[in-house]
């Protein structure tokens, strides 16, 4: 279990370290179930992207100067299509905008092709010292299904090179897919944990509003897994890991000790970060920000204001501690209330019900501690019906 998490000040969420988001939003083609900002494009021009993606940064710099980067996150959409050069372009201007701790963590999110694989020591060579990659499934029949165009044996291929050329490996897979028995998965899944990765990255396939599979489950094509069948993996999952010594540290994210995402716990621990690129979201200076969600509006706006921001809102106290307590109660490690409410002005007993976290915790499924609270694993199974509950903003 990771340690508690050091209480947050209005001090430390305006002058700590930052993370930078960056969006490449490009695909070679749109998954079924992927409701992600990412788009096709037949041709892209690398020279003018590469440009706006620095302009836009630039602006994100000024308004956050004598703050250091504690990681870089390049997603998407698929990063790895990128040209390795905007990578370097990239990476080199945000050193010198911010400066980088001395662990910083730079992570790339990657396909499994062949292609995209070869430019691994490129982007390596640019300064990514951290790769995700979209996995999946380890079954051929199952990649079809979602829609990837990879097989297993170029995903494996693909993952042999990057724990050649990466200090940090993680990817990604779907589980609890239609007709996929406790059998498969715990298979499928004791394959994965012995490929030595210090991540995974384990997700239930949830069918998303809009997106392709939606229209296939309306239209009667496939009937997604039942409820209590994915409660039952999900539970073959925290066993299968914890004796793999990668226990869950968020409810979709295990890892060995010390290799958990430092850029995503910045998220869920409500510390300020940067986001540039179409679509992109941050949350610096107690305000939220997003980028200009399709790739030739977002354009626009940077040759127009030299940046993509579309919006830039003050969080109001209620709304900062709301997120703090939604995004913290996601981690095995809990949240500290003192800390919220330091960085909302709200007093620790106007945050959360504690006739509800009585209650919950009877039936074992959080637990309290002074200021500290957190979600015990029982409770994940339900944490969408728990956090209403506990939640008393």
């Amino acid at each position: 279990m990771l340690p508690h998490p050091a209480p947050l000040t209005l001090n430390a969420s305006l002058t700590g370290d930052l993370a930078l988001y960056i969006h490449w939003p490009f695909c070679v083609s749109k998954c079924p179930y992927c409701d992600f900002n990412s788009h096709v494009r037949e041709t892209i021009d690398a020279d003018a992207w590469e440009a706006a993606l620095l302009a836009d940064m630039a602006h994100e710099a000024a308004l956050t100067s004598g703050r250091r980067l504690s990681s870089i996150f390049f997603g998407g959409g698929t990063p790895s299509l990128m040209p390795p050069k905007i990578a370097a372009a990239l990476i080199v201007a945000a050193e010198q905008h911010w400066g980088f701790a001395p662990d910083i963590e730079i992570t790339l999110e990657a396909n499994p092709s062949s292609v995209e694989s070869a430019r691994f020591a490129d982007l390596a060579a640019a300064g990514v010292n951290r790769v995700s990659l979209g996995l999946q499934a380890l079954d051929d029949d199952a990649l079809r299904f979602l829609g990837r165009a990879h097989g297993v044996a170029e995903g494996l291929a693909a993952l042999d090179s990057a724990q050649h050329v990466f200090d940090r490996v993680t990817f990604d897979l779907i589980y609890a897919r239609p007709d996929q028995s406790e059998a498969d998965w715990q298979a499928e899944l004791s394959r994965a944990l012995r490929f030595g990765t210090g991540h995974l990255s384990l997700y239930q396939l949830t069918i998303e509003p809009g997106t392709r599979f939606e229209s296939m489950v309306r239209r009667g094509d496939f009937v997604p897994a039942d409820p209590d069948h994915c409660a039952t993996l999900y539970e073959v999952t925290q066993a299968l890991t914890d004796a793999a010594a990668m226990p869950a540290y968020e409810i979709s994210n295990y890892a060995r000790m010390g290799q958990e995402s430092r850029h995503n716990l910045t998220y869920w621990r409500y510390r300020d970060y940067v986001g540039i690129g179409p679509g992109a979201h941050g949350r610096r200076n107690a305000q939220a920000t997003q980028r200009h969600k399709k790739p030739e509006n977002w354009m626009s706006a940077v040759a127009r204001n030299g940046h993509g921001l579309k919006s830039e809102d003050a969080l109001a106290p209620e709304e900062r501690a709301t997120e703090a307590l939604l995004m913290g109660l996601r981690l095995r490690e809990g949240v500290d209330l003192d800390g919220i409410a330091a960085i909302s002005g709200i007093a620790p007993a106007a945050l959360v019900d504690r006739q509800a976290i009585e209650r919950l915790s009877d039936l074992g499924f959080v637990q309290a501690s002074g200021s500290h609270l957190q979600v015990l694993p029982a409770g994940m199974l339900l944490l969408d019906a728990i956090l209403p509950q506990v939640v008393a903003l």
